[in-house]
């Protein structure tokens, strides 16, 4: 009867245009729902929220209007489809759609596109900074005078690819496990990746008789990262990738695609069959396997003090619930798997000047808070200094396209319709040969053979950052590059795959010539992307101190240490690094626990 009657709601609200305004009278999402219903059609009988995570609030926008599935049926644009997402995880209306306030839409924390939406104001995120949160002073020491409002084995702080393994881990190593996550929605940044999984000699490649090893791993990511990684911590990388690969396999994971990305010395990036994007998928393989184990997780829920006991082991952590407040909750062990800080570009600049006012790839909540986190409990950070811009930022709605693009093929060239760059280079140098060119951005160039071998393209001609022509003079009018150049330059590229041997860049890889059906063209710019620096940890992904003491009971894992990656992150390393020390930290916390 519910749904039925707040379906009527809905309708009303959409109006004849489809949720593009609203046609009372009303000021928010609340008010207007008053006007039709009581307030229990939002809120618990006793009038409260249910928790941090608006578990009921949530299930409540569901029962009156559907899935999210559903809701993206009747909410279709142009170009895009908020509704049809690549946020994996529940359903979290409240991400975006406010009650008792003007409503953000979260997509505009990373896209440009024109989100209209009833009830909305413009995108913005006012997050007090862990310094700033210590002036609470009276509310955290009256939170820690009081009982621990949960005890486990292990809190993971994070809801990441890194956050959701060690947390599974944990729990298959016999721990009780907390999952805190500040954000409303699930996935960090592991959310956004789309190129691959790098992993060596896997059952994958040698289907495909691939030729790989860990040793060649290790010695293409000391090379990519100008031999300044932590040689220890890249061999647990390439020694346990492929074990990583199998265990997410275990879990329910297609990692079936196997491509190449910038910097390997043969194809490693493992991804869905197709060539969909890895992240999105493997976050959900590792969401759906947490909630099999029943395991506890915390949206909108800040981690702000690592707690130690008086002989420096950690004891538990202090939180902030978006809506409950400070509590602490006991626990032997804390991993922090709370990501970088390429979303505050105040900290960029500071590390790197060149960087300042460039956009960012990442995900809101990657301002480095917990950075702060760790160093606070005494952990040491190291190659801070080190930023990674991607190379392929959509211009228009600002949409990180895939190195696998690239490695599958695409070239890219300038406005003078001219290649200039081996296109599978690291990242670092693909960026800086970028802003070399006119106008600071290039072109990405490829055909429907290369649409073809990589599912995820069609997202970006669904997308319409993708127009097409039925010939390169013709694609050069439409994005005010020089056509007849552009076709003399592809014919040369095909030359090049036919001989086998590009003399030009010394591009390692051609895939394929590009002629067949039509031609695609996607502007791009470099956006930082990946922070290399972080907390240090050592081999079993314990935090160490300047001195290089382990810090009992607290672990770290993903782009919030540093070390794995030196001086420049190879493509499709990242999501290796999240998994396997995921892993491992989760291994190590639950081991940790059982002996204290």
């Amino acid at each position: 009867m519910k749904k039925m009657k707040l379906a009527v709601c809905l309708a009303t609200l959409m109006g004849s245009a489809g949720l593009i305004g609203h046609v009372t009278a009303a000021d928010n999402l609340a008010d207007f729902h008053t006007q039709n219903q009581e307030c229990d059609s939002c809120h618990t009988p006793d009038g409260e929220l249910s928790n941090d995570s608006l578990t009921y609030e949530n299930a409540q926008c569901v029962s009156c209007h559907g899935t999210l599935e559903e809701v993206a049926e009747t909410t279709k644009h142009e170009h895009y489809n908020a509704h049809a997402s690549h946020f994996p995880g529940e359903v979290a209306c409240t991400s975006c759609h406010s009650a008792h306030e003007k409503s953000m839409v979260y997509c505009d924390s990373c896209h440009s596109f024109d989100f209209d939406m009833p009830y909305a104001k413009k995108w913005q995120r006012d997050e007090p900074t862990i310094a700033e949160l210590a002036k609470d002073k009276s509310e955290r020491e009256a939170a820690l005078a009081s009982a621990p409002r949960d005890t486990v084995d292990v809190v993971v702080v994070g809801s990441g690819g890194a956050g959701f393994s060690a947390a599974v881990s944990a729990h298959d190593n016999g721990a009780k496990v907390i999952l805190i996550e500040k954000e409303p929605v699930i996935g960090g940044n592991a959310k956004l990746a789309a190129g691959g999984m790098n992993a060596a000699w896997t059952d994958q490649q040698k289907a495909k008789d691939i030729k790989d090893s860990p040793e060649l791993m290790y010695k293409d990511t000391m090379t990519g990262g100008r031999d300044l990684n932590d040689p220890a911590l890249v061999e647990i990388l390439s020694s346990h990738s492929k074990a990583s690969v199998d265990w997410m396999t275990q879990m329910g994971a297609d990692l079936n695609d196997v491509g190449r990305m910038g910097g390997a010395s043969v194809n490693r990036s493992h991804r869905p069959t197709g060539g969909a994007g890895v992240g999105a998928h493997v976050v959900q393989v590792l969401y759906d396997n947490a909630v099999k184990r029943n395991i506890d997780l915390r949206m909108n829920t800040r981690g702000i003090e690592i707690l130690k006991a008086d002989d420096g082991k950690v004891k538990g952590i202090l939180v902030k619930g978006m809506y409950k407040g400070y509590y602490w909750v006991k626990a032997d062990a804390v991993v922090l798997a709370t990501g970088g800080f390429a979303k505050n570009n105040d900290r960029v600049a500071s590390l790197d000047p060149k960087l300042k006012g460039f956009i960012s790839t990442n995900q809101p909540g990657a301002v480095g808070d917990g950075l702060d986190v760790a160093e606070n409990a005494g952990g040491a950070l190291k190659d801070m200094q080190y930023i990674q811009a991607h190379p392929t930022l959509s211009v228009k709605g600002g949409v990180m396209v895939t190195e696998a693009v690239r490695g599958n093929g695409a070239i890219l060239v300038n406005r003078e319709g001219k290649r200039f760059v081996n296109e599978i280079t690291t990242r670092d140098k693909a960026s800086a040969a970028i802003l070399g060119q006119t106008g600071k951005s290039a072109f990405l160039i490829f055909d429907d053979s290369v649409r073809k071998s990589l599912s995820k393209i069609d997202k970006y001609i669904g997308l319409g950052v993708a127009p097409s022509a039925d010939s390169l003079v013709k694609l050069g009018e439409m994005q005010g590059i020089d056509g007849k150049a552009l076709t003399e330059t592809v014919a040369r590229y095909n030359s090049l795959v036919t001989s086998g041997k590009d003399t030009d860049f010394e591009r390692p890889n051609l895939p394929r010539a590009l002629n067949e059906g039509n031609y695609y063209a996607i502007e791009v710019t470099p956006g930082v992307h990946h922070t290399m620096g972080g907390v240090m940890i050592d081999t079993k992904a314990e935090v160490v101190n300047a001195k290089k003491q382990v810090i009992p009971g607290l672990y770290g894992a993903g782009e919030v240490t540093g070390g794995v990656h030196g001086a420049n992150r190879l493509g499709g390393n990242a999501i290796s690094d999240i998994i396997t020390f995921g892993r491992l930290a989760g291994e190590e916390a639950a081991k940790y626990s059982k002996k204290n």
